[in-house]
């Protein structure tokens, strides 16, 4: 039979369960998880937008060889740009190729020499002589034996021609965007240990200010399994504030890093957009980032119920 100090203990699993003390977000951890979270957004984004960057830029390349005419007097360095440009349209293994023209060159040269020095470019051709370039895109991938045929070809008729894979010009890039993508994920794995510690650490707490009324309920037939589900579902609540409040917090600074770089008008930045499934991906963070957490707060509430009791 019911007796009057029964009647004061919380009911498990009732509406008016309060064993956790702490007031909703008057403690750290929805906000640590907050942090967390918006953190972990913008190091997710960074690394897909990394991701697509490479493969469109590889895309791209695929199949690119350049050919430079590397020749100071105006009129040789054109005779021998015509005979390149007709004897690389004549190969089997050449699927397109153009010279570049005046216009496109002076655009690449004037943000390294200024409108002034293109000017002048345009005006003498002897003022700052300039190779010739023609893109080739072959039929199928770029492999040194086909750039030693392409080598060898020109050799003779075009002794100012230097050939080089375009993918190479890029080498160093791709290395670097394969780093930073390994810091992203390198971050993200430090993210969600330092989540899950805060988590952990915020039960243990919970755990010890309620320790007498955990051992009432105890002692009154509550299970281990019935007190942890209080636990995790104060935090769970907690840790879905946060996750949201993250989530908006990294959805800002992604767009607002988004319209940064946009700016730049980069046509290799402009290839690291995030398509319909990264954002998915990056949706999905705070619905992971909750589910670590009660996860977390049930194995270390179970874990400290089975010394306490």
């Amino acid at each position: 039979m019911p007796t009057p100090a029964m009647d004061r203990i919380p009911r498990l699993g009732g509406a008016n369960t309060q064993i956790l003390q702490q007031a909703r977000l008057a403690g750290p951890m929805p906000w640590v998880i907050a942090i967390m979270i918006a953190l972990t957004v913008i190091a997710v984004a960074g690394g897909l937008a990394l991701a697509n960057l490479a493969d469109n830029a590889r895309a791209e390349i695929s199949g690119g060889v350049t050919v430079q005419i590397v020749e100071a007097a105006p009129a040789e360095r054109n005779r021998q740009a015509e005979t390149a440009l007709a004897m690389l349209s004549n190969r089997d293994d050449v699927a397109e190729v153009r010279r570049v023209s005046d216009a496109e060159l002076d655009a690449l040269l004037e943000p390294w020499l200024g409108e002034a020095a293109a000017d002048a470019a345009r005006v003498d051709e002897n003022a700052i002589p300039t190779p010739a370039l023609i893109d080739v895109r072959l039929a199928g991938p770029v492999t040194p034996e086909r750039l030693d045929g392409i080598r060898r070809a020109l050799a003779a008729a075009v002794p100012a021609a230097r050939v080089d894979a375009q993918s190479g010009w890029l080498g160093p890039v791709f290395d670097a965007i394969a780093s930073l993508q390994l810091l992203a994920l390198g971050l993200v794995l430090l993210l969600a240990a330092t989540s899950a510690a805060a988590v952990g650490l915020a039960a243990r707490s919970a755990l010890g200010s309620n320790h007498d009324v955990i051992e009432t309920i105890h002692h009154l037939g509550g299970t281990e399994s019935q007190i942890a589900r209080v636990f995790q579902r104060s935090i769970g609540i907690d840790a879905s504030v946060g996750a949201l409040a993250g989530l908006l917090l990294g959805l800002a600074a992604i767009m607002l890093l988004g319209r940064q770089f946009a700016d730049l008008g980069s046509g290799l930045v402009a290839g690291g957009g995030l398509d319909l499934v990264d954002w998915v991906a990056i949706a999905a963070i705070p619905v992971a980032g909750v589910l670590l957490a009660i996860l977390t707060a049930r194995i270390t509430v179970m874990t400290a119920l089975r010394r306490m009791l």
